[in-house]
């Protein structure tokens, strides 16, 4: 009689370890967010406000008009970030624009397809409030 290993077994060692290529590149992106949009897009938003608090909110963004992958410019989510501080929209508002240098990490992030980590991932906001509430 031939002996077989459980197809489990197999299947557990054929598995694919998580995307932590995915994890490293929004690495930079989660602080991006953390700095400067989750203190007021989290948890405590308007309703009127995209949330931001977790990558599963952030994944029902992409693919809409707010995040379209590879096409930043296009994306309003990267739009609003860009625009001058004295422009109706521009985020985070109260003349708090982020850095160039955090604009270009949103701007690769979405070139390369906004990719988000496997699992959700929590956001919580960090540092100084990025304008008065």
């Amino acid at each position: 009689m031939k002996r077989f290993l459980p197809l489990l077994v197999l299947a557990s060692c054929a598995q694919k370890p998580v995307n932590e290529a995915d994890a490293v590149a929004f690495a930079p992106v989660r602080s991006v967010l953390e700095t400067n949009c989750v203190h007021c897009h989290g948890d405590n938003r308007l309703s009127t406000m995209p949330p931001i608090n977790d990558t599963q909110a952030i994944a029902k963004l992409i693919g809409t008009s707010w995040i379209v992958p590879g096409k930043p410019e296009a994306s309003r989510f990267f739009q609003v970030v860009t625009f001058p501080d004295e422009m109706p929209g521009a985020m985070p508002p109260s003349g708090h624009a982020i850095s160039k240098k955090d604009q270009q990490t949103l701007h690769e992030w979405i070139k390369a397809g906004a990719k988000l980590p496997a699992g959700n991932v929590k956001l919580s906001p960090k540092g100084p409030l990025p304008r008065s509430i």
